[in-house]
């Protein structure tokens, strides 16, 4: 993305925010509700919330942020309701137009392989264990953790460590995805909403940008979501799934990010104990183990 792309990305997220709020949400009196013209709240009514003059918060909804203090980006993420991962993106959209790319966070690392400390404790750990990167690519795995994604593959039965799949666009564009996720809306939503995140951290991220554009271009469902300018933090939490090979699965979800490499992220999956997640999840791990060829796939998964 190029800076002018950075300021219109802060002007439409600062809009969208605004657009969902109404005037009594904030404690605004509304005396001509019915000759709105916008959704939500005026650019007046944000800047005044926020302590501002209406001249000065319309240019930061055109992108013009060279010198704004945190205590105003402060004062308007509590003017527009704004939750600990809007708060964190208003900042980095607004770092990146200050900055400009040569002083933009680190880039995050976009590795096929991990190091090998990082596989042996992938490996060491009796649940699905993932680690994946900004642009949501599945980058490593234990032996569990592939057999729990398989499908992302072309091939179930044989997946292929050595290329990368992403969730995101297995999501919007194989269709084996709306059977894999029974919430297939929640999901989407997620993926994009990280995706975006993301994409304000380091908007000069040709990984993402690339991804974004193929997206945009082949799926409506994508490019419908992606305007919404949403964004998570994917931290924890439960997910719903349906395995070819076991079945309904429903199981919590923890991520932490790898220090050591900027941009990685390790995800571990697990089931409430005794319930029907834990068996399915228990003859799934029987079934990795049992398979022939199993002894040399997990050679091939160790990167």
């Amino acid at each position: 993305m190029s800076g002018a792309d950075n300021r219109v990305e802060l002007g439409e997220f600062l809009a969208s925010r605004r657009a969902r709020i109404t005037p009594d949400q904030v404690g605004l009196p509304v005396y001509d509700a019915g000759k709105r013209r916008v959704p939500g709240l005026r650019r007046q009514e944000v800047a005044t919330l926020a302590g501002l003059s209406i001249d000065y918060y319309t240019q930061l909804e055109r992108g013009k942020a060279g010198g704004v203090s945190e205590a105003v980006l402060d004062a308007i993420a509590r003017a527009l309701q704004l939750d600990e991962a809007e708060r964190a993106h208003l900042a980095d959209l607004h770092r990146s137009i200050a900055t400009g790319p040569a002083r933009a966070r680190p880039r995050a690392r976009r590795s096929s392989t991990v190091r090998p400390m990082v596989q042996r404790l992938l490996d060491a750990m009796t649940v699905p264990a993932i680690v994946g990167n900004a642009r949501q690519d599945l980058v490593a795995a234990n032996a569990l953790g592939y057999a729990f994604y398989a499908p992302l593959y072309p091939d179930p039965q044989h997946p292929d460590p050595s290329v990368p799949v992403n969730f995101v666009r297995f999501c919007f564009l194989d269709p084996r995805a709306h059977e894999f996720y029974p919430d297939w809306e929640f999901m989407a939503d997620v993926g994009v909403n990280n995706l975006r995140t993301e994409a304000g951290r380091d908007p000069y991220d040709r990984g993402i940008s690339d991804l974004v554009g193929e997206l945009s271009t082949r799926s409506e469902e994508f490019r419908v979501r992606w305007a919404k300018h949403n964004v998570r933090l994917h931290q924890t939490g439960t997910k719903r799934f349906h395995h070819p090979v076991v079945g309904a699965l429903e199981v919590g979800y923890e991520t932490m990010p790898i220090p050591a490499d900027p941009g990685l992220v390790l995800t571990v999956y697990s089931p409430e104990p005794a319930t029907p997640s834990a068996d399915a999840l228990s003859l799934l791990a029987s079934w990795t183990a049992s398979r022939p060829a199993a002894t040399s796939e997990q050679d091939d998964m160790s990167h």
